[in-house]
């Protein structure tokens, strides 16, 4: 019970790693507050959590709405009455292809998605981790455009290095008052997202090829990297973009 007595927010827990995270979060003893876009996938996974014996509620937005990201850690507090933790993993690949191609829409909603959104949870999140005088944030970032780079991927790749950089400039500002906070960078994993993005068995199969483990990850196993850094596991541990990549990032053959 490694998140006994912990209240924590994931976005992006309709699917994916973020759904993953909450069950297992919830299994680990933690109180959760879960967002994501779609409301049905979200009642259906609190209702899950809840036959197991967990506690969930979960509130449907945008996370690119600043006004969501009070909702979230209003409600946390409402609920539970304090914060400890969050997992802000929603995310989008944006547009994909040539970069001349991409439009000014595009790359601006791939930014806010990706990155501004990250900034405006941290921005309301860690004052009420403050306020419960300790904490972990957590931001999921990928290793496109920090070990690797991918044609083709110029929005998703800016994004999301971007993030590494927030969250280093946060650790250092929020470390002397208690708080940590940590990037995950994952490598293929088998969401609805990565299938999408790849289009076919074939090219999924060509990406866990890229892989020094050959395969590609279950959501699962980001799940328990991600619950590492919300636990007291990884107490001496921020400003770390931490690769759970199955070696796709040293990977040469």
């Amino acid at each position: 019970m490694q998140l006994q007595g912990k209240v924590v927010i994931i976005t992006g827990a309709s699917s994916g790693i973020g759904r993953a995270a909450a069950l297992l979060f919830a299994a680990e003893g933690a109180a959760l507050v879960l967002g994501a876009r779609r409301g049905a996938e979200l009642n259906q996974l609190v209702a899950e959590i809840s036959c197991n014996g967990g506690q969930a509620v979960c509130l449907a937005g945008d996370v690119c709405d600043e006004s969501y990201a009070i909702a979230l850690v209003e409600l946390a507090v409402a609920q539970y009455g304090r914060l400890d933790v969050a997992f802000n993993n929603a995310g989008t690949m944006g547009p994909l292809g040539p970069t001349p191609e991409v439009t000014l829409a595009d790359w601006q909603r791939t930014l806010d998605t990706n990155l501004t959104a990250m900034f405006l949870a941290a921005k309301y999140q860690l004052p009420a981790m403050l306020r419960a005088g300790s904490g972990s944030l957590i931001f999921t970032s990928t290793f496109v455009g920090h070990t690797a780079g991918i044609a083709g991927a110029a929005a998703y790749a800016a994004s999301k290095s971007g993030i590494i950089g927030l969250t280093q400039a946060l650790a250092s500002e929020f470390g002397p008052q208690g708080l940590r906070v940590n990037a995950l960078l994952p490598g293929g994993t088998d969401t609805p997202m990565a299938r999408e993005m790849n289009g076919s068995p074939e090219a999924m199969a060509q990406v866990a090829r890229m892989h020094a483990l050959k395969r590609i990850a279950e959501p699962r196993e980001l799940a328990a990297a991600a619950l590492f850094l919300a636990s007291d596991q990884s107490s001496f541990m921020t400003g770390a973009a931490m690769l759970v990549d199955g070696g796709v990032s040293i990977h040469r053959g």
